[in-house]
């Protein structure tokens, strides 16, 4: 820079850079620098134009309006680079690039070019709105869908605050929210599950098609062992021969399948119902598996549930809840419990916490009520003694 000048006592600094023709003025307001092109060539016009730029500022900042530092674009590309690599082997490639592109294609457009230092909660109830608006299915997004989203929003802005961009978090809560009902998860009754497996064996000897006789076999093989093992889909998925072993419980003498199970809480350990033990072996046989590493199940046959379920009409339950693969584990936990099966083992053996089960299972289980303790009442004669005056 050639040449420095000083206005308004100081406060701002006019200068020309090298190469350059037009004076820019610089000023420092809130801690913060700021700076500009006077666009102008004149030092005179230069310095009446850096004058009413930094009165305005001025105006701005004590009317609050004054934003600047970084934008919340920058936050998402630093968001989009540490992301990756600090979840690695944490989430599965598909997901991320889930969220990759969710929040390229649907967040940015939004609030990429706004400052950080201006998004608040009002402006996240903006995006609520914007979303319920701008839907391509002519309605407002799932309230999952719009959840995850939020999500998404909240990992870019606590980015930001590790950096140092933003002090705090806005307020992200869902204004107008009412407590939500708790449903339980759609599961079959012990009706329903003895129609649905006596259908599947049913299609498993009599196939439409005779070149379907295997799979068939297999999905009946598969409903059973789900049932009596209450593994979730994708950890049947994972299972391979080494995970099982068919051994005596010492505690019943029954023969039983003591699986290491491996999803997505790390790895764990199952002990199944006695039922599970015929479905595995004839699983096994029929597919050939030798090898430790070969999957025994693999992914569930969801074209064959939704079809036999919509012949059955148990494809959604009397609250509407669809039924899919994860119903069987829900129904393993519900048969539990109305067996009377100790709550903390099952949420052992399930790989979960007392606190879901109490929450989404044992809530609509009339077993888990003790009418001997709920319904005490006093004797007659032990009311009439009490009401009866002291001498």
């Amino acid at each position: 820079m050639s040449e420095i000048h000083q206005i308004l006592g100081g406060k701002v600094s006019i200068y020309r850079r090298e190469r350059s023709r037009f004076w820019q003025c610089a000023a420092s307001i809130d801690g913060r620098q700021w700076r500009t092109s006077t666009k102008n060539d004149s030092l005179s016009h230069a310095k009446d134009f850096a004058e009413d730029w930094y009165l305005e500022l001025k105006g701005k900042s004590r009317a609050g309006l004054l934003k600047g530092g970084k934008k919340f674009k920058e936050a998402a590309t630093l968001f989009l680079e540490e992301y990756p690599i600090l979840t690695q082997g944490q989430r599965s490639p598909t997901w991320i690039i889930n969220n990759q592109l969710k929040l390229k294609s649907i967040i940015l457009p939004f609030l990429g070019e706004k400052y950080l230092s201006e998004i608040d909660s009002g402006t996240i109830q903006d995006y609520r709105l914007h979303r319920a608006k701008t839907c391509k299915t002519g309605k407002p997004p799932a309230r999952a869908t719009l959840h995850h989203e939020i999500v998404l929003i909240r990992h870019v802005l606590k980015t930001a605050k590790r950096r140092g961009w933003i002090t705090a978090l806005p307020d992200m809560s869902v204004p107008y929210k009412a407590s939500g009902k708790v449903s339980h998860r759609a599961w079959f009754s012990p009706e329903e599950y003895k129609q649905l497996y006596e259908a599947t064996r049913k299609r498993a000897a009599e196939p439409l098609n005779n070149r379907w006789k295997k799979e068939c076999e297999n999905f009946h093989d598969y409903i059973l062992f789900m049932v009596n093992t209450g593994l979730r889909p994708d950890e049947a998925a994972n299972l391979e021969l080494r995970d099982v072993a068919i051994e005596t419980d010492e505690a019943t003498g029954e023969r039983i399948l003591v699986i290491e199970v491996r999803g997505k809480r790390g790895v764990g350990y199952c002990k199944s119902m006695p039922g599970a033990v015929l479905p595995f072996q004839r699983t096994v046989k029929r597919k050939g598996l030798t090898e430790p590493t070969s999957k025994v199940l693999g992914k569930p046959q969801r074209e064959l549930l939704n079809s036999i379920l919509d012949e059955l009409d148990l494809k959604v339950d009397r609250d509407g809840q669809r039924r899919t693969a994860y119903s069987f584990r829900h129904t393993y936990i519900c048969l539990r419990l109305m067996e009377g099966a100790d709550i903390y083992q099952i949420a052992k053996n399930c790989r979960t916490s007392v606190e879901m089960i109490e929450k989404f299972y044992a809530t609509h289980i009339k077993n888990t009520l003790d009418a001997s303790a709920i319904n005490v009442r006093k004797h007659p004669k032990a009311q009439k003694q009490a009401k009866k005056p002291q001498e």
